[in-house]
């Protein structure tokens, strides 16, 4: 194990930057997360990044933003830029549940603590820095600012709010992944200050750094900075509005009309997703929103870059003898890849790191798990090889023409697109290599599995072949008793708004489970999730899901209610009653009692909820569903069921007839 110094951190306090001998910091990012250096936190790679290119950077973890400010002052002015990224999670999501309820724990907070982060750090951040240091330029970054870059819903002030830019009074927002843009921002500064000192501002101790003036002639000096959303006036625009950009409703029409925000969300979903996209432009106020395009994939030299840089892979020593829970989830864990192809519709994924898959490189994966094998409490299991989606490595369009043109949001729903390559025979190869490794006993994949990927008939055998093989050695090499799947509903039309496959595929994917366990004499379980109050979902489909889940012997436990979060078409479709790609009406249950109507059907098997349940289905006359559900002696084999409509005349003759026929050999 490496003995580590403290200046193998990036500094967050005055005596760090002066143990590396600095006088003036270029960039200062300030986090609402505690600080690990580990590349699974945005602030540590981020602050890496920038290491690398030989600026002097800090990171002020969690600061006071009570009292003084003291926090926010005691690293001075940076040469280039504030950067503000609040961290890996929406702050709203990370401190509250669906019903705004406050969480068990704060999972990015040293011992799990509730009162280091304030609601919206992002907007709380910049207004103290911009009340402290007016004149310097904030950089806003992370998942919290990257899905509020336009007009968005806000579920716990339940309202639709502008531009985060707008709240926040910060300069910029770098969205998505930001490595490539914040590189591209601060060279444009760099070479500012190099030709020119004439816009440059001075400190009290007569040290220059770059004001908003000068921010703002670099920014309009060049071509804009892709990635990067920026408030502009209408004269100001660069290049001014044209035919090739995407001009939204304004801010103010989609408070008077939820259908133009509908419609809006759809151009900025699709240009999200695009190879090669659009710039997407929005009045707000007397002001334009302009988001820039974003940068095309990560090559695997680039992703490589990112995740070799010198983390220690540990929390500051500042934090010695506390737990930091998100910590302890991911220590022993290695991502693979970066993006999602599968599109679900209440997933910020696709939105923050886009949907084409990005691969490490294999020298990069098997170099950190080298590096977690000489952890000193590292026992020999890896807790997850994965990725947003744990079997997309190496998948890509097979015709790269054809994906850049393409602006569908999901390569696999409705149906897994015929240019896409599902060969699952490199991500094999990892997993091999891994478990060659001297010190591994055993890898599991903890991130979620696609088994419509692992169902799906390819038109060349070796790539079924290979399907075959994951799916095997996936759950008798690479499971720690159970194994977690989303099929998310039982209804197709629910499932169909999620874009999620049909769940008669997770019955044969289970069916193919179980099997494989009483060939290897395993023991293991399939612990399935499912939610609740998605837009489309009514009680009677969560009756139906009940009795269908009831049929094949699950009692749920990792179940949640749908919770609206920025930039999702779920969200969308909860807030405006409108699907964006329709503008059909869908229902969405929103009151609470409305959703605990449905959230009790994941627990009918509770005493307490049953006879709720009863009531519930006896209003939907659905005597059916009550003896499915509590009547012991009754089974069914009916899987999947599909939703029960009311028999045609025809069929009530027929079955009557039966009946009669029936009765009458008995009479004989």
């Amino acid at each position: 194990m490496k003995e580590f110094r403290l200046t193998d951190w990036l500094p967050t306090t005055k005596k760090e930057v002066e143990l590396r001998g600095w006088d003036q910091l270029d960039i200062i990012l300030f986090s609402a997360d505690a600080y690990i250096d580990h590349p699974s936190f945005g602030a540590a790679v981020i602050g890496r990044i920038l290491e690398a290119e030989g600026l002097k950077v800090a990171i002020v973890p969690q600061p006071d933003w009570h009292g003084d400010y003291r926090d926010f002052k005691k690293l001075g002015r940076p040469r280039l830029w504030f950067g503000v990224a609040p961290g890996c999670m929406d702050s709203m999501v990370n401190k509250y549940t669906a019903n705004r309820r406050l969480r068990s724990e704060d999972a990015y907070s040293p011992d799990g603590r509730h009162d280091l982060r304030p609601e919206y750090p992002t907007v709380v951040y910049t207004q103290i820095l911009k009340q402290i240091y007016p004149d310097v330029p904030v950089v806003l970054g992370g998942i919290e600012a990257s899905l509020r870059r336009l007009t968005h819903y806000d579920y716990w002030k339940e309202c639709f709010k502008p531009c985060i830019l707008c709240e926040s009074g910060a300069d910029m927002i770098v969205y998505g992944m930001g490595e490539k843009p914040i590189i591209e921002l601060t060279n444009k500064l760099t070479q500012l200050i190099e030709q020119s000192d004439e816009d440059l501002a001075y400190d009290e101790n007569g040290q220059s750094y770059i004001g908003i003036k000068a921010f703002r002639k670099a920014l309009c000096r060049s071509s804009e900075i892709k990635q990067t959303v920026v408030l502009y006036k209408k004269e100001d625009i660069p290049g001014g509005i044209t035919d090739q950009d995407i001009v939204l409703h304004s801010h103010e029409s989609c408070l008077e009309n939820k259908r133009f925000q509908s419609e809006n969300f759809k151009h900025i979903e699709e240009e999200s997703n695009k190879y090669h996209a659009q710039r997407i432009i929005q009045q707000t106020g007397n002001r334009y929103v302009v988001v820039n395009p974003p940068y095309p994939p990560l090559t695997q030299k680039e992703l490589d870059h990112s995740f070799d840089l010198p983390y220690t892979r540990l929390p500051h020593p500042k934090y010695k003898g506390k737990r930091i829970p998100a910590y302890e989830m991911i220590k022993f864990s290695v991502n693979l890849h970066r993006g999602c192809f599968g599109g679900c519709a209440f997933c910020t994924i696709s939105a923050h790191q886009g949907k084409f898959i990005m691969n490490r490189s294999k020298e990069s994966i098997l170099k950190e798990v080298k590096a977690i094998c000489e952890m000193p409490d590292f026992k020999g299991y890896l807790s997850d090889l994965g990725g947003p989606s744990a079997n997309m490595y190496g998948m890509r369009g097979k015709k790269l023409e054809i994906c850049e043109k393409c602006k569908k949001p999901s390569c696999i729903h409705p149906q897994i697109c015929p240019n896409l390559n599902t060969d699952h025979r490199p991500l094999l190869d990892i997993y091999h290599a891994v478990d060659a490794l001297p010190g591994i006993k055993k890898s599991f994949i903890g991130s979620g599995v696609r088994y419509d990927l692992l169902l799906h008939d390819a038109k060349d055998n070796q790539i079924n072949h290979a399907a075959q093989q994951y799916t095997r050695e996936l759950i008798t090499k690479h499971v720690s008793g159970r194994l977690k799947v989303a099929p998310e509903h039982t209804s197709d039309y629910v499932l169909n708004l999620m874009r999620k496959p049909s769940f008669r595929l997770f019955g044969e994917f289970k069916t193919i489970f179980d099997r494989i366990n009483r060939e290897e004499n395993l023991h293991q379980q399939i612990i399935p999730y499912f939610i609740s109050s998605h837009p489309g979902c009514k009680a009677e489909d969560m009756a139906e899901l009940a009795v269908l889940t009831k049929d094949m012997d699950f009692q749920l436990e990792q179940v949640q209610d749908f919770t609206p979060t920025p930039m999702t078409v779920s969200t969308e479709t909860w807030a405006t009653g409108f699907h964006p790609y329709t503008l059909e009406p869908v229902y969405s249950a929103k009151t609470p009692k409305e959703k605990l109507a449905q959230r009790m059907f994941f627990f009918w098997y509770k005493p307490e909820e049953q006879g709720k349940i009863r009531a519930e289905l006896q209003k939907m006359n659905r005597p059916d569903l009550i003896q499915r559900l509590f009547d012991k002696k009754t089974t069914t084999n009916s899987f999947p069921r599909r939703k029960t409509y009311e028999e045609t005349p025809v069929q009530k003759n027929k079955k009557e007839n039966a009946h009669k026929r029936k009765f009458s050999r008995k009479q004989k």
